[in-house]
This record gives C-alpha cells, structure tokens and sequence, in this order.
C-alpha cells in the first residue's frame, strides 16, 4: 500500500491497482464545516486533474479532482448520507472514490507526505 498526496490537498491510497482518494486533513480544516458532499458513480471515466467530486462546506464549494486516471469503481455513499464525515475522519472513513488505475505512472509525480506537509507549511 502506497500513500500519496496532490497540491490541490487530495491524498490517493493505492493497494494493487484501486485506489482510494479522499481529502487531506489540512483541506477540510481549511473548508471548515462540510455539509454537502457529491461522489462520482461508478463506472465513470476520469482523467488525471478532472473534477470527480464536490464538497460544500459553510465557507466554501471546491472540487475533488482525480488525482490519477481511471475508472470509478465505487463512491463513498456514506458520505451522501454523512457529509461531516469529511471533518470527522478526512483521510479513513471520509474517503470520497475508489478508482482503477489506468496510468499507474501517473503516481509518480505526487507528494509523498513529508513533501506534502512541507508543501502545507508553506501555503
């Protein structure tokens, strides 16, 4: 299992070739309170930095994007019916998507995480 991290603050978990992508920390402390999440269906196409999600706190709507290419296997349903999920556990049980991966190369050019935190230490 492998972690890593994108700029736009989404972390992705790969076991094998499905991947696991959700919010980081940092992220849904800056969003603040969630009350709206929308997860893709599966089956749907996405590419590497397109929308896949959304999330709508009290301060802010933003994007999920993808941080790799693939196919979406699952979304998280719960997070439908529990948006405060996100602010609860972002990076376990808040996860957005599960994906599989097209272009496992595509994780090669994402954050590990002490380059994520630095990256955080410095915004």
């Amino acid at each position: 299992m492998s972690l890593h991290y994108t700029k736009e603050h989404e972390w992705i978990r790969v076991e094998a070739d499905i991947a696991t992508v959700g919010i980081t920390d940092f992220a849904q402390a800056q969003l603040g309170d969630v009350v709206f999440v929308e997860v893709p269906e599966a089956g749907r196409q996405v590419s590497k930095g397109s929308e896949a999600a959304v999330v709508e706190s009290v301060k802010a709507a933003s994007d999920v994007y993808a941080p790799v290419s693939g196919e979406i296997v699952e979304g998280n349903q719960a997070l439908v019916d529990d948006s405060a999920l996100v602010n609860s556990d972002p990076e376990g049980e808040g996860w957005f998507f599960r994906l599989r991966l097209s272009n496992p190369g595509e994780l090669e050019g994402l954050m590990d995480a002490d380059a994520y935190r630095s990256f955080c230490e410095s915004q």
